[in-house]
């Protein structure tokens, strides 16, 4: 156990149980529908998490509130929560760049060897692979619930319009609101390019910046100057990403849930779509259920 990931804390606890409602509730449906359905999990990791009183140097520095002061435990993670949700998914695909913890994912199969056959392990690039998994099913006869968790800003926008595209994924992502996304976002505006273009990938526009920033004057010795300021808070910034999210689903979870640290920061958004038009409703009254803060 020694190579499973260090991430995260009670948050992380708190996300997993609340997708978990969600695949309970999804099979008990699909089971009765002559769909065959899927489980997709990118960014897999090893199948479990490990809350640790210290976070590995694996995340960059945006990721530093990340860590918890909690004991050392292990959690089943997203990929092992899903092989135990019964009745079973017809196939399990889960996809992680790095090889080692794909090693650690194979250990799975033995783990439950009656799904062995069901489970896929793909060790590439997740927005790649998901955008050729989009492509590639007949997805008339095919539905899946997939889960997006990556450390930070690794999903493309272009990713998540794939996904839309099928009319057949109901959605699960982490968006990075607070550990990445609001430092990114500078008070004075002044954001260099590079990250300027991690941002447009994330949200698929530039609009980001009009919604965020505004122009406004401001008095000095010399009489009003004109300077750009932040005016989107937290919330504001989770608002907008759900609104880019209706741009392309067929149905949006209007109460996302924020997820803080110990220290009452907001980490995460986690958020639910939901790509069938006829689904949509039905999956989104389960979603926004299993979101309400309890």
């Amino acid at each position: 156990m020694e190579q499973n990931q260090y991430f995260g804390g009670d948050w992380t606890a708190e996300k997993l149980e609340r997708v978990k409602k969600y695949l309970q509730a999804y099979v008990r449906i699909m089971n009765k529908q002559n769909f065959r359905f899927l489980y997709i999990d990118a960014f897999a990791g090893t199948g479990y998490v490990e809350l640790k009183d210290k976070q590995e140097d694996q995340i960059a520095s945006l990721l530093l509130d990340l860590a918890e002061a909690e004991p050392q435990r292990f959690i089943q993670g997203s990929a092992q929560i899903a092989l135990q949700i019964e009745p079973s998914f017809h196939k399990y695909v889960l996809i992680e760049k790095s090889s080692r913890r794909c090693s650690e994912l194979e250990k799975l199969k033995n783990n439950y060897p009656h799904l062995a056959k069901r489970i896929v392990i793909i060790n590439r690039e997740a927005n790649e692979v998901i955008r050729e998994i989009c492509k590639r099913i007949n997805w008339r006869g095919t539905r899946a619930v997939m889960f997006l968790d990556p450390y930070g800003m690794q999903v493309r926008w272009d990713t998540i319009e794939a996904i839309a595209r099928t009319k057949a994924i109901d959605l699960w992502l982490l968006f990075p609101l607070g550990v990445a996304v609001n430092r990114m976002l500078k008070n004075d505006g002044n954001i260099n390019e590079s990250w300027a273009e991690k941002l447009d990938t994330l949200f698929g526009t530039r609009d980001w910046y009009g919604e965020f920033y505004e122009l406004t004057d401001k008095p000095s010795l010399f009489g009003n100057i004109s300077i750009i300021e932040k005016v989107a808070t937290i919330q504001d910034i989770g608002n907008y990403f759900i609104k880019r999210l209706k741009t392309v689903f067929a149905g949006v979870a209007e109460n996302p849930l924020p997820l803080y640290n110990s220290k009452n920061n907001p980490l995460f958004l986690l958020c639910f779509a939901a790509g069938n038009p006829k689904g949509a409703p039905i999956a989104i009254r389960i979603a926004q259920d299993i979101l309400r803060k309890r």
